[in-house]
Order: structure tokens, then C-alpha cells, then sequence
């Protein structure tokens, strides 16, 4: 019985924690600018590292939060300020399963590191509207 009664709570606790995950990724694209964003830290040559996040703009930062994750603050911090595109690319096959439908990989580098973000095209369009809207005085360069 007390078996039985363990894989109970097992259970429940498993579904309380994908009640969540749901709630907490509905209250995130919910916020204004909220944005399906793909992201990886480390760059290799494997599809591998890439993350499903929901993205948001705050000033000069692009915070990003990933989907399956508890935490209550942004996973990464983006800023705008020396941010540049290096490169800009459609997923390879392999890489397309763990990112939005439709996205177009940009290579960045700013702020001693890397990363790549994966973006549909409303949402690139958005991207680059709020890198080139930097104050006057900052340069924002990056390639096309």
C-alpha cells in the first residue's frame, strides 16, 4: 500500500511541476515583447546546446529566459551595447527540432562572447529594429 501511495506523490509532484513550467511560460510571452528565441552558448559545429527560450526587451538589454526552467529572473542578459551580428544563416536540419518554425540563426559577439539566436522573422525584424535603436553616440555595427 505505502508503495502505491509513493508513486502517488510521485506523480503529483511531476504534474505540479509541469503546471509550472506551462504557467510560467504563458506568463512570459504574455508580457509585452514576449518572443519565442532559441539560444546557445556554446558554438560547435553539432546541432547540439540550443535551448527554447522566450525573449523580452528591457532598454538597452535583451533578457532571455528559458522555457524549461524554474528560475524567476532571466537566464541570460544581452546587451545591446557593443553587440554585433557576425553572421546570419538558415538552421541546418538537424538543428531546426529545438528551435521556432521558420527561424533564421544569427551569430553574435559583443561583450567578450558568443552566442547564437534563433528567430522567426516577425521577431528578427523586432531584433534589428531594437539594435539599430540605439542612442545617438553608440554604433551598433554587424553584417548583413
Amino acid at each position: 500500500m505505502w508503495v502505491v501511495e509513493a508513486v502517488g506523490v510521485g506523480l503529483f509532484a511531476a504534474a505540479l511541476v509541469l503546471g509550472l513550467l506551462v504557467l510560467r511560460r504563458i506568463r512570459l510571452l504574455r508580457r509585452a515583447g514576449g518572443i519565442d528565441v532559441a539560444l546557445r552558448t556554446r558554438l560547435e559545429d553539432s546541432p547540439r546546446g540550443w535551448h527554447l527560450g522566450v525573449g523580452h526587451y528591457r532598454g538597452d538589454d535583451f533578457l532571455w529566459f528559458r522555457v524549461l526552467s524554474l528560475r524567476s529572473g532571466p537566464d541570460q542578459v544581452v546587451q545591446r551595447t557593443g553587440l554585433e551580428i557576425s553572421s546570419r544563416r538558415a538552421p541546418s536540419a538537424p538543428e531546426a527540432y529545438a528551435m521556432p518554425v521558420g527561424s533564421t540563426v544569427l551569430r553574435c559577439a559583443g561583450n567578450e562572447r558568443e552566442i547564437e539566436l534563433a528567430m522567426t522573422q516577425d521577431a528578427l525584424t523586432g531584433f534589428l529594429s531594437w539594435l539599430e535603436s540605439a542612442p545617438p553616440g553608440h554604433s551598433v555595427p554587424w553584417a548583413s
